[in-house]
């Protein structure tokens, strides 16, 4: 199956899991920080129309702070009630929009721990397929693009997942599900308690308290470098499957 119709496929089943949700589901805490249910949603819809756009005018006006980009828009898209959020989404969902020059790797990624942020606190299980898993974890342990802010986090660790046999890196030993590491990896501290191995401490020193932000001239070497090193044609096609 193409990354592009995974991300098709996601979006849609996330419009229909929040469809199926109360006000009162909407409005308890994700796993994202200071984010409702409500404005995960409405992070998902932020860059389904000029996308692209968006992400230039906000790396030139915030001097590539993405966590300042992702939190303007997402504060915008959540003024619209939930229900017109879940319908932007399942009418917006074959969206092609991506980080330029990135690929759709980094969606697929995004979308996933999304999912995560909204389905892990209220309790809605899921086998996620194990190809989409891979995708995002690969991804976020190979070459992270822009907006995922993992900086060293990996450095000096060995992730792997106990229940496909994925690895990456290499010393101390961070061991637990591919869901699970996949939260970990991208900051969500919820996941701690479901991993193991002599490395765990360090991951978990590292999310719970992240180096300074760096100023905006280093900030801009990101975006830069991304986009003078992109990644390969081939991952930014419509046509990438998993690599």
């Amino acid at each position: 199956m193409k990354v592009f119709d995974m991300i098709v496929d996601e979006r849609r089943r996330v419009a229909d899991v929040l469809a199926d949700l109360t006000a009162e589901q909407f409005q308890r805490r994700s796993l994202c920080a200071k984010w409702t249910v409500h404005d995960v949603a409405a992070h998902l819809i932020t860059y389904l129309r000029f996308g692209q756009a968006k992400l230039y005018i906000g790396i030139v006006a915030t001097a590539a702070d993405f966590d300042r980009i992702n939190v303007w828009l997402t504060r915008r898209e959540a003024r619209r009630p939930s229900q017109e959020i879940v319908e932007v989404l399942r009418r917006r969902a074959r969206s092609g929009v991506t980080i330029p020059r990135s690929g759709f790797d980094p969606v697929l990624a995004d979308l996933l721990l999304h999912d995560l942020d909204i389905r892990v606190p209220l309790g809605i299980p899921r086998a996620t397929p194990e190809e989409r898993l891979w995708v995002a974890f690969h991804h976020l342990t190979a070459r992270p693009s822009p907006g995922f802010t993992m900086g060293s986090r990996l450095t000096g660790l060995r992730v792997t997942a106990t229940d496909t046999g994925w690895t990456h890196g290499d010393g101390a030993p961070v061991r637990g599900r591919a869901e699970a590491l996949l939260l970990a990896i991208g900051g969500r501290a919820v996941a701690f308690d479901e991993l193991a191995g002599d490395g765990v401490p360090l991951l978990r020193a590292r999310v719970t308290t992240p180096p300074p932000k760096a100023g905006p001239l280093r900030r801009l070497t990101v975006p830069l470098g991304v986009l003078l090193n992109p990644a390969p044609p081939e991952r930014r096609s419509r046509e990438a499957t998993p690599a």
